[in-house]
């Protein structure tokens, strides 16, 4: 199947990432409720905001490029990442600046949630629980 009829992995990919934010999300809210009140849970909020917004902007940056050629998706995955890596910096500096937030919520419930989101959809995929995907049948 060509790169062009075929469905666009990535963004399935970082759609599933997402979906399972409803399961972290929470657990990192309440955990900043009770630590920070209402300003913790809201900048918690905001870090998992922020991370879902990366997931979902790495998936169609990925499947569009992939469309495009080879060369062009593998220079979206590298300049990507740190162009990425840069718009979510200057989002945590802008949000940090111009919003009242429990800065340490914010920061570990964006690296935290991350991270965890990460693991969760590496090991859906190592089991094949992401059937949709014909590459891990």
């Amino acid at each position: 199947m060509s790169v062009e009829n075929r469905a666009p992995v990535e963004s399935i990919l970082a759609r599933h990432t997402v979906a399972r934010v409803v399961y972290v999300g929470p657990v990192l809210l309440a955990l900043f409720a009770v630590t920070g009140g209402w300003t913790g849970a809201w900048s918690a909020a905001l870090g998992i905001a922020l991370v879902v917004a990366n997931f979902l902007l790495a998936g169609a940056i990925l499947s569009i490029s992939a469309r495009i050629s080879l060369q062009a998706y593998h220079a979206a995955a590298l300049i990507g990442f740190i162009l990425r890596l840069g718009l979510f910096a200057g989002a945590a500096y802008l949000i940090a600046a111009l919003v009242d937030v429990d800065r340490l919520a914010f920061g570990i419930s964006a690296v935290i949630g991350y991270l965890t989101l990460l693991i969760i959809e590496a090991i859906a995929v190592a089991n094949g629980k992401e059937r949709d995907l014909s590459w891990t049948n």
